[in-house]
């Protein structure tokens, strides 16, 4: 299956593009996200690093850190970026670069941790092409009373020609690429504008072009509901935190509790 080269993209952002205030409204919104979750001493796993940023952020609040992605240029993106974190120069991260729903890379991650007290995974399960299998698989990897933490994207009517679009621009030869993306960044500033996002230079540590360079070659792209994520993860998991897409088919994000 053709998939597009976030590591690539990831790996310009970091030496472009990246700065101070992006760092600290990455470091606001993974707070946001983890919000009375104890980090110190607790082994996290994130799943699709990228560019490393929240990877980065767990390891300076004392976690015990684990990055597994599917593309080595995430790799060097997240060596460039821990000049930003003095802190944490001296600290090991260790990287698995592998597929989740690859045995051998999960055989890896294991042998580190057999479970994790988090799992980290935004906005990539969606992207795997098998969106279900690797939410199953990045589960199965949460400790007892442990965190699973996911952003997917929303469902919604939308979805269907976003599908098509992606598809289109991640086979269409380099030139059409840029005509596509050239064509669609209005599109995607006012999507963004309306969605509510006060500042449109900075999401999750990421800024604008390089989102809608994300944005427009993400793919594979799978998305569902709030509830089909809740009622898929229920039998297990208990949902302690949600905060809502922006938008209408932006990413949902979900903070899980494993029962028992």
């Amino acid at each position: 299956m053709e998939q597009f080269d976030f590591g690539e993209n990831w790996y310009n952002f970091s030496r472009k593009a990246l700065s101070k205030n992006n760092i600290e409204q990455a470091r606001n919104d993974f707070s946001q996200l983890t919000e009375n979750i104890n980090l110190s001493d607790k082994t996290f796993l994130d799943i699709g690093f990228g560019q490393g940023l929240s990877i980065l952020i767990a390891t300076e609040n004392s976690a015990k850190t684990i990055g597994c992605d599917i593309n080595p240029k995430c790799n060097i993106a997240l060596n460039n970026n821990r000049g930003f974190f003095k802190k944490i120069q001296d600290i090991e991260i260790p990287v698995i670069i592998g597929s989740i729903l690859n045995t051998e890379t999960v055989n890896k991650l294991k042998s580190h941790y057999v479970k994790y007290d988090i799992v980290h995974s935004w906005g990539v399960l969606h992207h795997t092409g098998k969106m279900w299998d690797s939410i199953i698989t990045a589960s199965m990897l949460v400790e007892k009373s442990g965190y699973l933490i996911i952003a997917i994207y929303n469902k919604h009517w939308t979805s269907k020609i976003w599908l098509v679009v992606k598809r289109t621009y991640n086979f269409a030869p380099k030139f059409l690429r840029k005509l596509m993306l050239f064509l669609y960044i209005p599109l995607l500033f006012f999507r963004t504008l309306f969605s509510g996002i006060k500042n449109l230079q900075q999401t999750r540590g990421m800024n604008f072009y390089y989102d809608s360079i994300d944005w427009l070659g993400g793919y594979p792209y799978e998305y569902a509901s709030k509830q089909e994520i809740i009622d898929f993860l229920k039998d297990d998991f208990e949902l302690i935190k949600f905060i809502p897409t922006w938008g209408f088919s932006g990413c949902n994000h979900f903070v899980f509790k494993r029962k028992g």
